[in-house]
């Protein structure tokens, strides 16, 4: 997906795998309204299928993390592809919306997990000070889904029944497990430690810090992201093809974004990269309030806004990768699987509070709280800053 001379192979299958759960994740975001027809209920109702997935990853994946932590990482991430194309085939052939929401939620717990622990893998797998790097290429697959996935998905969905993208993300997670069986180096077990040592990560002021910047930073999208579909129909006046279509400029920009994130923050390191995607993001949500009126400005303002929106996650993951390896060297898998946790928080947080502007009849109002989430983001991020050099305290 991405050409890196340096960087092992077998992160492109990380990648692979990534991109079947990001379309897995979001493609729900497109086919929104089709659900919720299907099914009979609010829109609202449709979107929480968005907010109690993440909100399920958020909360299973540091416990599966934790349980994991004493087998061979190959062996475990091949087990979590499984489970997660059992959930999709549980969501592609749900005859009721609870059936669907069960298997999302066994798929949450697969794809958090796999996050977790596929992003300490790919940073083992890299050249010294490259570590950022070969995670923006495994989170690639992630926005690489957003570019291809999640427009096509939602194309087909809407067109032939919302059941169909998940049935091609299950054939595509059984590729992906073949590929992964055979293909991914075998990797070493991660060094004996306690579960009261790796919950000792739980009490540490900075991964309690880092993580509420992954919450409100990279939640704050999803606040308005949730329901841009409902946004690009009833606001915009777009039709559902071309709001569809249109998903590939999001996509693209996302794409982008976290190459571009990844390079930057290798280069100016991951703090004083997030310091300024945050501001820039929060001035972005302010120009969305404006540009979804008009058709003309609604398509850079997307493009814009996914460009900051997802850059952010190679400095999130790669920060919290270093505090790990400074303040809990014993656990870090399991503060990596803390944050990627983190960012599950965002999307619950940012989709329940999208939602309640939804219930009370303000869709176009939505980026209002994005604005706050990503302003909010900056405190912790400069009180990591400011304790960088000095002696950690829990």
């Amino acid at each position: 997906m991405v050409k890196n001379s340096n960087l092992h192979p077998a992160i492109y299958l990380l990648s692979l795998t990534a991109f079947a759960i990001g379309v897995a994740e979001f493609v729900v975001v497109g086919v929104l309204n089709s659900i919720a027809s299907d099914f009979t209920i609010p829109i609202e109702k449709a979107g929480s299928l968005v907010g109690l997935y993440a909100f399920a990853l958020a909360i299973g994946t540091p416990i599966v993390t934790l349980m994991l932590a004493r087998f061979n990482k190959k062996q475990v991430l091949v087990g979590l592809i499984s489970v997660f194309a059992l959930g999709n085939l549980i969501s592609a052939t749900a005859s009721s919306f609870e059936v669907l929401l069960a298997g999302r939620i066994v798929t949450a717990i697969a794809h958090g997990s796999f996050f977790a622990i596929g992003a300490t893998v790919a940073s083992a797998l890299a050249p010294k000070d490259s570590e950022s790097k070969a995670i923006a290429l495994m989170f690639a697959g992630l926005t690489f889904a957003m570019v291809i996935g999640v427009p096509f998905g939602s194309y087909i969905g809407n067109l032939a029944g919302w059941q169909w993208p998940f049935i091609a993300v299950f054939i595509l997670a059984i590729i992906s497990l073949f590929a992964t069986s055979i293909y991914l180096p075998a990797q070493s077990i991660s060094p004996k430690s306690s579960v009261k040592t790796q919950l000792e990560a739980l009490s540490n002021s900075r991964v309690l810090a880092m993580m509420l910047v992954t919450i409100l930073g990279f939640g704050a999208t999803f606040t308005t992201f949730t329901y841009i579909t409902p946004i690009m129909l009833e606001i915009t006046s777009f039709t559902e093809v071309t709001a569809s279509i249109l998903l590939l400029v999001f996509g693209g920009a996302t794409f982008i974004g976290n190459l571009a994130g990844g390079n930057v923050s290798a280069r100016f390191g991951w703090q004083q990269t997030l310091l300024g995607n945050f501001s820039a993001l929060a001035l972005m949500f302010a120009i969305l309030l404006l540009a979804m009126h008009q058709k003309w400005s609604m398509v850079p303002a997307l493009f814009f806004w996914g460009l900051l929106a997802f850059s952010l996650s190679p400095s999130l993951q790669t920060g919290m990768l270093n505090i790990a390896s400074i303040n809990t060297p014993k656990a870090v898998d399991f503060t990596s699987a803390l944050n990627i946790a983190a960012f599950n928080f965002g999307i619950a947080l940012g989709e329940y509070t999208g939602g309640s502007f939804v219930a009370l009849g303000k869709l176009p109002e939505t980026p209002l709280a994005g604005i706050v989430m990503a302003v909010l983001a900056i405190l912790p991020l400069v009180y990591l800053k400011r304790v960088t050099h000095k002696p950690a305290s829990t």
